[in-house]
């Protein structure tokens, strides 16, 4: 893609409006919050305090609307403690000479690799990174500046308290990932009803797990209906695939097939069904004029479509029929054990309290200090870049320069599509805001509590319009920050264009910045695919090892935490693609190491069709009553670390090679046809040639020309 396209259609993206607006409730709950904090504080003791209390409200409220699965109240808390910290360095720094810029670099430094720790956590450290640029031009002394930093802290204290106090939608979040994963999983079938080898979208699941992950106050006051159903779904999908694949399910045409075809579709009208209720709190109603549709029943003999299927494909349908009739049977029962849920013990995944994430986030922020990481590059660039903005401004003798490193901090973004979308929008945006803002301050001379109530009604605008776009939602917060510093004494006109020009020189120096030092991923798509086939190595590794050991619970211990792992390694590869999509780079260059973009394609088509017929292997593990399969743990241990190797050698740009892993297939292969005639032996069998045939489309996918020896690839992590 050239330059100008990429420009083109991420200042499109940045502009785009959409209509939909957040709950006018919640904007109405953080709006409140904050006049609770403004209008006190103007009153006791005077404008400057009152734009400290009203940026730490502020922020603190916007950290309320971030997606996350976390108590609101707790955001708000911890973006209360980091702008009170910030504001008090701020202060304290500014006062002596040459500390300020260093304490800017440091912190915007630390704000870039927040990053690493999740979208949330980078957007409140960057709106620190703003306020404390924004708070310190106001006059003050050392000894006040902890009056203002804790005058920040309360802001976001307030927040909090009405958030704890006036509950909107608790639950919204975690319905709607449970929910999606169940609609998810309806488009899933409709699409195997006409392509049996359809790949499901991980990302429901993997936003599904993080919603499930409880603190102990939210287990205790967790829905029923959201007891259970993920793990449910989670079964549902393995059963898909199974029942669709023409290599273990249904035969590929005829009667069976249509018969499939059927299922499938009444499996789609039934989950679409449990996503409704799940995100409404409705009690389920299942569509009755749906063919096939006993198959959500439980104890439906013959009506269940089994009729017309034989072997693997029978054994789906029925698994389908119960997984499915267990989750619409869940949510009838709902209504009936609230009062009883309420007072079970929490069971499940378990949220750690903030302060015990503390050491984890650390040692997750620790491994990005290296040269190769994209979260340390964006670090880097954000400190020299927002440190230059500001000496640069001050230089220049600019009296508002501030509005330049403001604007680069709110910019950038680890990625390219990110950073360039909303440095239009931010610079737009805030033009607008500005120049009407000012007007209304020029034209109508508000006194001080017209302004206070102005900037209050913006905060809640902003709120408001989180979802229309950041465009939108800029001109609302530009507005706010022009209402709460026209408190302050000076001339309007002068201060518009001050602040118009310095947003546009700061969008400019960013986006200036990512394009001369720039984090493409498509020079990192290499280490995505290569990350996704050591995990899927893994995961069929574990698969195996269970049909090896079904007595010894492999597949609770063992094979879901693959599961996970090889879907968060595939998430992260098309999260990468689709950035990569939009990079001003040609992808026929020799931008992905030694992989042409012909062959990184194909290699991840077989890397799919390893994961995919490992899925299906999951399908029909065995009870842990069944005889173990000889030789499957052997088998499965070389697969391990044959796929190790392999991810090494596409790292280094070197062929892959599974002879050996071929003639240990062979070898087993040959051993399990001597045994008796076993649904378990041919299913194992099956499901060993699939992995096989993918492993061989993947080594003929990344075959290179002959090129000198080289060293030997080590296993990843080794």
């Amino acid at each position: 893609m050239s330059w100008f396209t990429a420009l083109r259609d991420t200042a499109k993206a940045g502009l785009t409006v959409d209509r939909s607006l957040t709950n006018p409730r919640r904007a109405l709950r953080g709006a409140l919050a904050a006049a609770l904090v403004v209008f006190p504080t103007l009153f006791l003791y005077g404008p400057a305090q009152a734009t400290s209390a009203a940026m730490g409200a502020f922020i603190a409220g916007t950290a309320t609307f971030q997606r996350s699965f976390r108590p609101r109240a707790s955001l708000a808390l911890v973006a209360a403690a980091g702008l009170g910290l910030s504001t008090f360095l701020g202060y304290v720094a500014v006062g002596i000479p040459g500390a300020y810029p260093v304490l800017l670099a440091l912190w915007a430094f630390a704000a870039g690799l927040a990053w690493a720790i999740g979208p949330t956590a980078g957007v409140v450290a960057a709106n620190t990174l703003a306020v404390m640029m924004v708070v310190v031009q106001l006059p003050v002394s050392v000894p006040t500046a902890i009056q203002h930093g804790l005058l920040c802290s309360v802001g976001g204290a307030v927040q909090a308290l009405v958030v704890t106090l006036w509950p909107i939608d608790s639950w919204r979040a975690q319905r709607d990932a449970l929910a999606d994963i169940y609609a998810g999983l309806g488009d899933y079938a409709r699409r195997l009803r006409h392509d049996p080898v359809a790949q499901v979208d991980p990302e429901p699941f993997i936003v599904g797990r993080q919603a499930a992950r409880l603190t102990a106050r939210q287990a205790r006051r967790r829905p029923p209906e959201l007891r259970g159903l993920r793990t449910i779904a989670e079964r549902i999908r393995p059963a898909l695939a199974a029942l669709a694949d023409p290599r273990v399910g249904a035969a590929e045409e005829g009667p069976e097939r249509d018969r499939a075809r059927e299922v499938l579709a009444a499996a789609a009208e039934v989950l679409d069904a449990l996503a409704r209720a799940i995100r409404s709190g409705d009690p389920v109603r299942l569509p009755r004029d749906t063919p096939g549709l006993a198959l959500a029943r439980p104890g439906s003999g013959s009506g269940n479509g089994e009729d017309l299927l034989r072997g693997g494909a029978r054994r789906s349908a029925r698994r389908l029929s119960g997984l499915l009739g267990r989750a619409a049977d869940r949510l009838d029962r709902q209504d009936r054990t609230t009062v009883q849920a309420r007072t079970e013990p929490a069971t499940g995944l378990r949220r750690p309290p903030l302060v015990k994430v503390v050491p984890a986030a650390l040692a997750t922020v620790g491994r990005q200090l290296h040269r190769h990481s994209a979260i340390f590059h964006h670090a880097a660039r954000m400190a020299v870049v927002v440190t230059a903005a500001y000496l640069a401004s001050r230089l220049l003798r600019i009296e508002h320069g501030y509005w330049a490193p403001m604007t680069t901090a709110m910019v950038m973004r680890p990625d390219f599509a990110q950073t360039f979308s909303r440095g239009v929008a931010r610079v737009a945006g805030t033009a607008a805001g500005v120049l009407v803002s000012t007007a209304v301050v020029q034209v109508f001379d508000p006194g001080d509590w017209v302004l206070a109530v102005l900037a209050v009604c913006c905060m809640g605008l902003a709120y408001l319009t989180m979802r229309t776009g950041y465009a939108v939602t800029t001109v609302a917060i530009s507005s706010y920050v022009v209402f709460l510093l026209g408190l302050q004494p000076g001339d309007p006109v002068g201060l518009a264009v001050d602040r118009v020009s310095m947003t546009l020189l700061g969008g400019f120096v960013a986006l200036a910045a990512y394009a001369l030092f720039p984090t493409w991923q498509t020079a990192r798509l290499p280490e995505r695919l290569a990350e996704w086939l050591a995990s899927a190595g893994r995961y069929a590794a574990a698969v195996f090892g269970a049909y090896g050991d079904p007595a010894g619970g492999l597949a609770e211990k063992e094979v879901r935490p693959a599961l996970l792992d090889v879907r968060e390694a595939r998430s992260e590869m098309l999260a990468a693609l689709d950035r990569a999509e939009v990079e001003p780079v040609r992808h026929d260059e020799q931008v992905l190491r030694e992989l042409t973009r012909k062959q990184f394609d194909k290699a991840r088509s077989a890397v799919g069709m390893l994961d995919r017929s490992t899925v299906l292997l999951e399908a029909h593990l065995p009870g842990e009553d069944a005889p173990p399969v000889p030789g499957a743990a052997a088998f499965g241990e070389e697969l391990r670390d044959a796929t190790a190797l392999a991810a090494a050698a596409v790292l280094l740009g070197q062929d892959v090679d599974f002879t050996a892993l071929r003639e240990a297939h062979r070898t087993w292969d040959h051993q399990l046809a001597g045994l008796p005639r076993d649904d378990r032996i041919d299913v194992t069998r099956a499901g060993a040639r699939l992995v096989m045939q993918a492993l061989t489309e993947l080594e003929r996918s990344v075959r290179t020309r002959q090129r000198a020896a080289r060293p030997e690839p080590v296993p990843l992590g080794a």
